[in-house]
């Protein structure tokens, strides 16, 4: 994924606090990292400290160390970094960019953006925008609740009961995120969120009812607009050989990120939102160090122990 510059501008510029100052004919040119760069040492001339796709961000030091130089020796400088691939330069504090940056950026292509923000407070909000802008994102074919304060989400082949589990869980006095589609960011490294696609919003399909507005059905607390996902439930068709005591803990991955996972087999009797209610429960009991499966297996090893003890102590007749 990427950026340009000119989405950028469009987007997030004024919050920025940005103006083009030069190489307008550039702003075609894209971020792709979401990093911010300080090319003082790639002025200097160490170009192997620079990578490419990447907003250089020029705070006083740079722009007076750039004022130090010769004329053409700055401009070569510039022209050296400029070269390289850059998306584009951003000189900051409300500093006016000098020509020595703006000449050979523009014969280069390169944006020259001023922003009026200081240095730090400039990286800071635009790597927060970038990181929201270009997360890894995907969709799938699912439901996403909150069920007591965690992120779940529902998966299961076509017509398993997805949504009906859900709308139980909503009726229950949970929270519905997204019914159908739900659209998933990575959001760092071990958090993704979800969403409903657009236009969905609160809105669900449940066969033999249609499509139904739960926001105006059950209230405005009944929904919600985005949540951190913390585990992933899969409703399955019952096949009898499941783990009796769920001792195993399984994981799946979505985006890069590892999360528990919860395989609840399905039949008629069976209520899957009383399911998904107790599973979410038993893994915050887990995150609190109880495991009650494991807890059962250790005290019923240590009963059949005791009892083959006994029996070893018991004389022969």
């Amino acid at each position: 994924m990427s950026v340009p510059i000119r989405e950028l501008l469009e987007t997030a510029g004024a919050a920025l606090g940005l103006r083009v100052v030069a190489g307008r004919r550039g702003l075609d040119r894209s971020v792709v990292v979401p990093r911010l760069q300080q090319p003082g040492l790639a002025l200097a001339g160490y170009l192997a400290q620079l990578h490419a796709d990447r907003m250089q961000v020029l705070g006083n030091s740079e722009v007076s160390y750039l004022t130090t130089l010769d004329p053409a020796r700055a401009r070569a400088a510039v022209a050296a970094v400029a070269g390289s691939g850059v998306a584009c330069f951003v000189v900051t504090n409300g500093a006016a960019p000098p020509a020595v940056l703006t000449e050979p950026a523009e014969a280069a292509n390169v944006p020259v953006l001023a922003s009026t923000l200081r240095t730090a407070e400039f990286i800071r909000a635009a790597t927060t925008w970038l990181e929201d802008r270009l997360a890894p994102e995907t969709h799938l074919h699912g439901d996403l609740v909150e069920v007591q304060g965690l992120g779940i989400l529902i998966l299961g082949k076509s017509g398993i009961g997805k949504s009906e589990a859900a709308l139980d869980l909503v009726a229950r006095g949970h929270r519905l995120v997204a019914d159908d589609v739900v659209h998933l960011r990575r959001i760092s490294p071990v958090v993704l969120r979800g969403r409903a696609a657009e236009r969905l919003g609160h809105h669900m399909e449940v066969r033999g009812l249609g499509v139904i507005d739960v926001e105006a059905l059950f209230g405005t607390l009944a929904t919600l607009d985005e949540r951190q996902l913390d585990m992933v439930t899969e409703l399955v068709e019952w096949s009898g050989g499941e783990d009796r005591l769920g001792i195993a803990e399984e994981q799946v991955v979505l985006l890069e990120v590892e999360l528990p996972l919860v395989r609840i087999p399905v039949r008629p009797g069976r209520s899957p939102a009383m399911l998904i209610e107790t599973a979410a429960r038993n893994h915050l009991l887990r995150l609190r160090g109880r495991q009650s499966a494991l807890r059962f297996a250790e005290a019923l090893d240590h009963e059949l122990a005791e009892r083959r003890e006994k029996r070893a102590r018991e004389p022969r007749s």
